[in-house]
C-alpha cells in the first residue's frame, strides 16, 4: 500500500459542498491499495503511520507521533498514488488494486489506524472529493509497504 502523509494544522474533505470528514491538528493521509496488497500491508501501514514521529516535541525536533501529540488523522482514498507515467504524459492506474479490493483494504487500514488509538475521520471511497488542508511545516512523507 502507498500513503502520502501531510502534517496539518487542519484538513477537511467535502463532497458536493458538504463536509464529510474534518480534523484540526494532525495529519492528512492519502492512501492507495496496490495490486497484490492484502490485509498484512494495510495493518503494517496503519501501525507505521500511528507511530510515525513527525510532530514537534520542541521547536525543530520531530519526536512525537500523532498519538503523543493529541492529533487526529483524516484518511482519504487516493488511487492516483498508483500512477504510472513511464509510457508518456498520460498516467496509467493499472497498478492500483481493483475497486472492490481497494475499498476493502482502505476500510481495513482506516479501522486499523483507529485501533491504534488514532481518532480518524474519512472521505468516501470512490467519490469525487475536494480536500482542503493547511500543511504544517510543511511536512510531507511518502510511505510504501513494497519498499
Amino acid at each position: 500500500m502507498r500513503a502520502l502523509i501531510q502534517r496539518v494544522a487542519g484538513a477537511r474533505v467535502d463532497i458536493a459542498g458538504e463536509t464529510v470528514g474534518e480534523v484540526e491538528n494532525g495529519m492528512l493521509v492519502l492512501v492507495c491499495a496496490m495490486q497484490g496488497d492484502g490485509d498484512d500491508e494495510a495493518r503494517l501501514l496503519a501501525r507505521k503511520i500511528a507511530n510515525l514521529r513527525i510532530f514537534e516535541s520542541e521547536p525543530g525536533k520531530m519526536n512525537l507521533s500523532v498519538l503523543a501529540s493529541g492529533g487526529a488523522a483524516l484518511v482519504v482514498s487516493q488511487f492516483t498514488l498508483a500512477a504510472d507515467t513511464s509510457r508518456g504524459n498520460r498516467p496509467g492506474f493499472s497498478h492500483a488494486a481493483p475497486p472492490d479490493e481497494g475499498e476493502r483494504l482502505y476500510e481495513l487500514f482506516t479501522a486499523s489506524l483507529a485501533g491504534h488509538g488514532v481518532p480518524v475521520a474519512t472521505g468516501r471511497f470512490g467519490q469525487v472529493m475536494q480536500v482542503h488542508l493547511v500543511n504544517d511545516g510543511p511536512v510531507t512523507i511518502w510511505l510504501d509497504t513494497a519498499g
